[in-house]
């Protein structure tokens, strides 16, 4: 089920469907004003979309709506993004449903280097993560738009559909922000030959060339994965020899002297008679 609902595009008694979230979203994305051109701005938006879109989960809606997903990337203006999305597009229509849903999984959620939750690969499970967590939605609060929707607003396709909500500038900044783990996950992606390296490589086209510390950092992400898990250690600081906290803080108890335990009568170890 899409996480991202579009107002007035319910079946009655029901969830709206992909086609009616697909037609809504490109007239939105085609009204959708910016900084840029209107062509530039609604080619942009309407780009955002569709990844969100095809990084969820391919439950029943999505694949359901795969004829149209592919009819709107085929009328695309033939940009570097729309060349990768209609790769990715023929392989995604050609697949049986259970295929698309084992390869998901497989790619997404049991792969530590292609994970779609951003924080992790900047922060690990530390307690950063979660003052980025808050800060991400903060900012999407500040923009007026509510991220309660079912998944952790690091969830790329969350940040796609803020990202073409807002416009380049402020609705693009976690992107920007998350680079360095947006080029890690298509590494992982390609590594493993997965077509939805194609959908990475789309979005990648729309953000800043990396810097050479960009690409020095992601060789370190390739060789070593994200950050290991040190909840509550480093992002805080340390003392003196690697404490976490100033010394005698956490001073450990005075032993308890041992309990007497008084001896179990001989009827009882002899057991039943």
């Amino acid at each position: 089920m899409s996480p991202l609902p579009s107002p007035g595009a319910a079946r009655p008694g029901g969830p709206p469907s992909l086609p009616a979230l697909v037609r809504t979203r490109v007239r939105a994305a085609v009204r959708r004003p910016s900084r840029l051109t209107p062509e530039e701005t609604a080619g942009r938006s309407l780009i955002l979309r569709l990844v969100s879109l095809l990084l969820q989960y391919p439950d029943a809606e999505l694949t359901e709506g795969r004829s149209e997903l592919t009819g709107v990337v085929q009328a695309l203006p033939g940009t570097s993004a729309a060349k990768h999305l209609a790769r990715f597009t023929d392989w995604f229509t050609a697949q049986h449903p259970e295929a698309l849903e084992r390869h998901y999984v497989e790619m997404f959620d049991l792969r530590r280097k292609s994970g779609l939750y951003l924080t992790y690969y900047l922060h690990g499970d530390t307690r950063r993560r979660g003052m980025a967590l808050l800060a991400l939605n903060q900012r999407y609060k500040a923009g007026g738009w509510n991220s309660d929707r079912g998944e952790l607003p690091d969830h790329l396709p969350v940040v796609l559909e803020f990202a073409a909500l807002v416009g380049p500038g402020g609705g693009e900044a976690p992107l920007r922000q998350h680079r360095r783990g947006l080029e890690l996950i298509h590494q992982a992606l390609t590594d493993a030959d997965s077509p939805y390296r194609h959908v990475l490589a789309a979005l990648l086209t729309l953000l800043p060339p990396p810097t050479e510390a960009d690409r020095a950092a992601v060789a370190r992400l390739v060789a070593e994965g994200p950050p290991n898990e040190d909840v509550g250690l480093d992002p805080y600081g340390t003392y003196g020899d690697g404490e976490f906290a100033p010394p005698g803080t956490f001073a450990p108890p005075t032993a308890a002297p041992p309990t007497c335990v008084p001896p179990v009568p001989t009827s009882r170890m002899e057991g039943p008679r």
